[in-house]
């Protein structure tokens, strides 16, 4: 074929080198500025003029080189998400909400695993920097986190979302922890339930402590004592779990319902309390797959997770963009959802002998 016989009568590029977008302009038959605007996503291209484009861009495996425009603006156009467990379902669905945010301002996410483990955690922020990503999401599991302080210094921007920093001043996106238990556990009250147990996370993880509080409010609030065989706060173990819905459901008073402080939590309650042959009123933080699909479904307080990954995202892109200012605080409302097992109603009280 002679390199006139391509669109506009102009040569292709040469097989061994990479197209460039001078090449595309001449295979398209149109301005350099016209290939540049069509590439960045511009207005001011007419639409057949932009699929003209396109299709050379197609023909020719012409890709962009972000360098000059990394050295041109300072930035790598990534961002760096650190989270607990990609495993875990809050976290996937988290993580896709930052990456949808990434990819509509034209970045790339990494995404590391902290496992719970500070040193990991340090290990993974550290990494991202030195490969220079324009930010960091951090999901917290150190207690100190002056460490990324000179990171900050040099223009890293960093927000923290679902725990906040600790020892420094950050932007930070959180869910409503205490009012959403609350509210959960006010719901069983409001069913007649007086004995209400509460399995947590361990104490020392920060959501756990707050919902572990809007439960004792709630409890307060409604005037009702708590007994502390009726409250566990330690990993979500399977043998954990069990050792503490033995516990609350035996004796003369046993709970008739429970609050699971995280979708662990829950899913682990719900095997142990069918092996038990127990059905107390149950709402559990955290909605997980088929939820609704048990019998009865399970209540639980949702979280939207989508929207605290979207708001720690929208948050890093606006201080990228130049936003200054004080740190933020974001707080995200919860939503209770009711299917049925939170709606149990109390077993009537032991008529006294008489």
């Amino acid at each position: 074929m002679s390199t006139r016989d391509q669109p506009g009568g102009h040569p292709a590029a040469s097989p061994r080198s990479r197209p460039t977008m001078e090449d595309v302009a001449a295979y398209a038959g149109v301005a350099l500025k016209t290939v540049s605007r069509v590439v960045n996503g511009e207005p001011g291209v007419t639409p057949s003029t932009a699929e003209r484009v396109r299709a050379a861009i197609d023909q020719l495996g012409f890709r962009r080189n972000d360098s000059a425009r990394i050295l041109r603006k300072g930035q790598t156009a990534s961002i760096g998400l650190i989270l607990e467990d990609i495993g875990d379902p809050f976290y996937s669905a988290l993580s896709r909400a930052v990456e949808d945010v990434a990819r509509e301002h034209g970045h790339v996410l990494f995404t590391g695993s902290s496992d719970e483990d500070p040193a990991r955690e340090r290990e993974i922020a550290l990494a991202f920097c030195a490969r220079r990503v324009d930010g960091l999401i951090v999901i917290p599991a150190s207690d100190d986190h002056t460490y990324l302080l000179p990171e900050i210094a040099a223009g890293i921007a960093t927000v923290f979302v679902d725990r906040p920093a600790r020892r420094i001043d950050a932007d930070t996106v959180l869910t409503d922890n205490v009012g959403g238990a609350r509210d959960g556990v006010a719901h069983l009250i409001g069913r007649g339930h007086r004995r209400v147990g509460f399995i947590g996370d361990s104490p020392g993880i920060y959501t756990s402590m707050l919902r572990h509080r809007g439960y004792r409010e709630a409890m307060a609030a409604a005037g009702l004592r708590v007994d502390d065989a009726w409250v566990t706060m330690s990993p979500p173990t399977t043998a954990n779990v069990g050792a503490a819905l033995r516990r609350m459901l035996a004796g003369s008073a046993p709970v008739t319902a429970l609050f699971c402080g995280n979708n662990r939590t829950s899913v682990a309650a719900l095997r142990h309390l069918r092996a038990l042959g127990a059905s107390p009123a149950f709402v559990g933080f955290d909605d997980f797959e088929l939820a609704d699909l048990l019998t009865p479904g399970v209540t639980v307080v949702a979280q939207n997770v989508a929207r605290l990954g979207r708001a720690a995202a929208e948050l890093l892109f606006r201080r990228l963009a130049g936003g200054h200012g004080p740190a933020e605080r974001v707080e995200v409302a919860t939503r209770l959802i009711p299917r049925g097992s939170g709606e149990l109603p109390a077993p009537p009280a032991p008529t006294p002998a008489r």
